[in-house]
């Protein structure tokens, strides 16, 4: 039997099993693990309304995937835009098409809330998402550079 999978938009019911896959999520960005932070800023999160956050879990409720989703304001184009900051799937459900079914998640949510564009970044290495995001009709910045100040 296939397995299903659910899309789901988080509630602060939800912050402990998306915290665990967020932990993941910054492992493989190189942070130290501790489950216990992530947990608390996935909540903190959904707490304050300060993002969006859709994942999908199987039938047996795990989380499999996430997506954190950030509404802010566009300048230039005078509308609201999201800055999609995390997408991750779990290493045993990748290829499996979650990826996308978050991406389109984030593309109708923001379509329904009225927002102007998606903004995102990705490591210049990780062509499996820069092959995702292209096949979504993402454009790639080649006229701006990024940069970050650590305070």
């Amino acid at each position: 039997m296939k397995e299903k999978f659910i899309v789901k938009e988080a509630t602060l019911n939800d912050a402990d099993k998306i915290g665990e896959v967020f932990d993941l999520y910054r492992q493989f960005y190189k942070q130290p693990s501790d489950i216990t932070a992530c947990t608390q800023y996935i909540s903190d999160r959904l707490k304050n309304k300060e993002a969006t956050i859709f994942f999908i879990e199987n039938d047996g409720g795990a989380c499999l995937g996430f997506t954190q989703l950030y509404i802010t304001f566009d300048s230039v184009r005078l509308s609201k835009k999201i800055i999609l900051y995390d997408l991750y799937v779990r290493s045993e459900y990748r290829k499996k098409g979650i990826a996308r079914i978050l991406m389109n998640t984030a593309k109708s949510f923001a379509q329904h809330s009225g927002v102007g564009s998606i903004e995102l970044s990705t490591a210049k290495d990780n062509k499996i998402a820069q092959s995702l995001y292209e096949s979504l009709s993402y454009e790639r910045d080649n006229e701006f550079y990024s940069y970050d100040l650590s305070i």
